[in-house]
């Protein structure tokens, strides 16, 4: 099985590059929904106590969240502490799911991917990525974004700039979704015939 791994800045068209991927019949891993699914969970006991007034009704506000960690990189370090290894155990139990149905791709979608060195684990990286301006006009239409918020956001991703440079493909979000489609059916044409690393090995 080969591994994509799909990344994107914030308003770059990750997730609609993501359905594109689905819709060609290539399962994906979603690691904002994986996270959505802890924060649901167990480990929404443990947030409250490292936040108290963070989780709502069982399950953990985001917003809430957000505004007691964004800006500080202690209480950030503390929280992925806490998810990035309950968040990975999903991926490879993803991962695992695909091989047993023994599927030819499995896509995971990461916006943090190279940030984690996730980027070392699949076959190839593809970047959704649009124009600047694109990228700012879909961010700040978004309910309660502000350019402060959109500034924090982007402080903690790789610059779309390297991002581009270090992916093996490129999804361009901003020209269309036929062009968009068109673009992952190739990259899943170009990929069909490559081997996953773990075949070289």
């Amino acid at each position: 099985m080969l591994l994509i791994g799909l990344t994107g800045s914030i308003g770059m068209g990750k997730s609609t590059t993501a359905e594109l991927f689905r819709a060609e019949g290539a399962p994906v891993y979603d690691a904002d929904e994986a996270v959505r699914e802890i924060y649901r969970g167990p480990a929404a006991t443990e947030i409250e106590k490292l936040f108290p007034g963070t989780v709502v009704d069982g399950a953990v506000d985001r917003q809430k969240l957000a505004t007691r960690v964004v800006g500080d990189a202690d209480a950030l370090r503390r929280l992925e502490h806490l998810v990035h290894p309950l968040a990975l155990a999903a991926r490879n139990n993803f991962i695992q799911s695909c091989q047993n149905r023994s599927e030819k791709f499995a896509v995971l979608d990461i916006p943090l991917l190279f940030e984690t060195g996730a980027d070392a684990d699949v076959d190839a990286v593809v970047v959704a990525s649009a124009s600047e301006d694109a990228q700012r006009a879909r961010v700040l239409a978004r309910p309660d974004m502000t350019e402060q918020k959109l500034a924090a956001l982007l402080a903690r991703q790789l610059a779309d700039s390297e991002k581009r440079r270090r992916a093996d493909f490129i999804v361009h979000t901003d020209r269309g979704l036929d062009f968009a489609r068109e673009e992952v059916r190739a990259i899943l044409r170009m990929l069909g015939a490559r081997k996953p690393r773990s075949d070289e090995m």
